[in-house]
């Protein structure tokens, strides 16, 4: 235009509202990913808001197995976007990691407490990268959602901003097939959401600078209350629960509580990391956290739970 190369925005015209299709609010879906999962990639695509309001962005660890998920990525993009142009999405961006990569420790070992900082610290430096250099002036909303989890409801954006929080998590399920009754069940997956405990705060409270407390592991029994034992078959899928860490399995993020400095802490702070850090700093900006127990997404099967 006459301007030339300069762009104005304002932000204060930018919102982040209960009816974000109505409003055209652009969505920017952020995933690390080390394995592409085409169930995964099936059902983003089978998400119902509106392509030309959501961006996309992903970061791939520099290993083999990062090569190999950045091979298939690229051809499943290819195919939606050089598809009819109502069905493409708005942009998309992939990232190799620059920083030390995040699945560098074989899935065995992964969940064992003493590598977790490692890995967690790993996982914070990527999500920081990707949200870095992929948030935008148009960017209203934040949805981090992790390549594994390959199922939601197809109006899972409109569903969570319908809530207008600044944070909001769904509960992360897993189903399984429950060899005792024989029958297809579900269970809880995810237990980085949480509510903080009087436990929490006085394990926290004797614990060196550099130490942090991960959820779900005997050796730290904090009591705090998961999200994941909320779940309540029977109940409203839109009710809130306040929550002090969250996971980012699946995880709305008003793009305000980003661009005013919640990052993913790569180091302790108050002895939280990557997105309980997160949910912690968000915290002490004055954002108030949620989660939803009843309303459910799912992970992957893995073979060997």
């Amino acid at each position: 235009g006459a301007e030339g190369h300069i762009a104005h925005y304002d932000l204060n015209k930018l919102h982040s509202t209960s009816e974000a299709a109505v409003n055209k609010e652009h969505i920017l879906i952020l995933t690390p990913m080390q394995t592409f999962h085409q169930q995964y990639w099936d059902n983003l695509l089978q998400l119902n808001y509106p392509r030309e309001l959501i961006e996309l962005g992903f970061i791939t660890p520099r290993t083999a197995t990062g090569d190999l998920a950045l091979k298939k990525l690229e051809n499943a993009i290819k195919k939606v976007q050089t598809d009819k142009k109502t069905q493409r999405f708005s942009k998309i961006t992939i990232l190799r990691q620059n920083s030390q990569s995040f699945d560098k420790l074989m899935e065995k070992e992964r969940h064992a407490l003493d590598v977790q900082k490692e890995r967690r610290a790993a996982m914070a430096l990527a999500r920081n990268e990707l949200l870095f250099s992929t948030i935008g002036p148009h960017t209203s909303w934040v949805l981090w959602l992790n390549a594994d989890i390959i199922e939601t409801p197809p109006s899972l954006i409109q569903d969570m901003t319908k809530h207008n929080k600044a944070i909001l998590a769904a509960n992360i399920y897993q189903r399984f097939y429950d060899e005792e009754k024989k029958q297809p069940s579900i269970r809880p997956y995810d237990f980085n959401n949480w509510q903080e405990s009087d436990t929490g705060l006085e394990i926290a409270s004797q614990m060196g600078d550099d130490e942090i407390i991960v959820e779900g592991y005997a050796e730290i029994a904090t009591y705090r209350p998961l999200m994941a034992h909320f779940y309540d078959a029977n109940g409203v899928p839109g009710e809130e629960m306040a929550l002090d860490g969250v996971g980012g399995g699946c995880t709305l993020v008003k793009a305000e509580v980003h661009r005013d400095g919640a990052m993913f802490p790569n180091f302790p702070f108050y002895h939280l990391i990557e997105t309980e850090g997160f949910a912690k700093m968000a915290k002490r900006l004055n954002y108030d956290v949620f989660g939803l127990p009843n309303y459910l997404v799912y992970h992957i099967e893995e073979e060997n739970h």
